[in-house]
């Protein structure tokens, strides 16, 4: 089977950014795909565009059910544990998957329903400060990190055939539409990206107030500096609390730490000598080390054309050691094939 092959059809309930985007990225590859969307409007908007999309949820997990489609779950976090209730109901044998944020309380709601061996997590690293239907496009995975998690291998004594199917269904529909997966169990996510993703949310609404608080002067002069690191903080305020609330213990020990850093940066620019090099030349080293996992260079603020630097692991479909290579990959941050 080709790596990029999925083995049914796909229906995405939730068509916002990220759903619309794997819509409109999954359909441009051919696959059968379908979905719904609470919106009216975007509704229309999707079905004018040609996409099939529906505003009734029992319309179109049914039809999933008929089909055998693997779900993924597309909205905001507080929608979660309804949609979960409503597969139960509607397509009890259907295999989901989401793209929420937070994976821990997600893997939580599914456990407590006893769905484990239905679920494979999943989180694609990628967005914008833009939000809904409009703001979807298909090139918004490439070369992306998509993190899929394992839990459910490594916590069973047994998976069946069915969830492995599953698995590897949610691998190849992330490698289709163009994003490297990273393997990751919900604990390590959560850690992750509380470092990575919801922290500089947190530094980018806060670094905003400080150069509004500058006054008109401030804001005319504020360039790309200001620009960059302040661009996820025109993210739906919803969003933002949504993840970081939902991450608030791994997000706090993330927030600690930077907080420790930055008092040290005060104290050394106290009189009778200011001086930061040490807080520079940390930072630089480091950005160098994400520049070069990452195949980013100083001069580019999105990945280039090149696939990444991040070792890969390949995975066979009949191997019996999935977890332990799995867990070799977590460690590694490497993305992983499966053949």
């Amino acid at each position: 089977m080709s790596i990029n092959q999925i083995s049914r059809p796909v229906c995405i309930l939730g068509l916002g950014l990220i759903g619309g985007s794997l819509m409109r990225a999954l359909h441009e590859h051919g696959v059968d795909v379908f979905g719904h969307n609470r919106s009216p409007s975007a509704t229309r908007k999707a079905r004018a565009e040609g996409f099939d999309v529906t505003t009734d949820l029992t319309e179109a997990l049914s039809r999933a059910a008929e089909s055998n489609a693997l779900i993924v779950l597309a909205t905001p976090m507080p929608a979660v544990a309804s949609l979960l209730d409503a597969l139960n109901e509607y397509a009890p044998h259907c295999g989901f998957t989401d793209v929420v944020s937070v994976k821990g309380e997600v893997y939580a709601l599914v456990k407590s329903r006893n769905m484990q061996d239905r679920y494979v997590g999943g989180h694609p690293m990628a967005g914008t400060a833009e939000s809904g239907w409009d703001a979807s496009f298909p090139e918004l995975f490439r070369r992306a990190v998509w993190v899929v998690t394992f839990d459910h291998l490594v916590d069973s004594t047994e998976v069946s055939r069915t969830w492995k199917r599953l698995w590897i269904d949610v691998v190849h529909m992330a490698t289709l539409v163009g994003a490297e997966v990273v393997p990751a169990r919900v604990h390590a996510h959560d850690l992750a990206v509380a470092r990575v993703s919801h922290l500089p949310h947190i530094l980018a609404e806060a670094l905003a107030i400080v150069g509004d608080n500058g006054g008109a002067l401030a804001l005319s002069l504020a360039a790309g500096s200001f620009r960059d690191a302040t661009r996820v903080a025109g993210t739906s305020p919803s969003l933002v609390r949504s993840m970081c609330e939902t991450n608030h213990l791994a997000l706090g020990e993330a927030l600690d730490e930077c907080l420790r850093i930055l008092r040290d940066a005060r104290a050394h620019l106290s009189p009778p000598q200011a001086e930061i090099q040490d807080l520079v030349d940390s930072g630089y080293r480091s950005r160098v080390r994400f520049e070069a996992r990452s195949g980013l260079n100083a001069s580019q603020s999105v990945s280039p054309a090149k696939i990444s630097n991040r070792p890969v692991f390949r995975l066979h479909h009949d191997g019996t050691d999935w977890a332990n290579q799995l867990i070799q990959a977590e460690n590694l941050g490497a993305r992983i094939e499966v053949l």
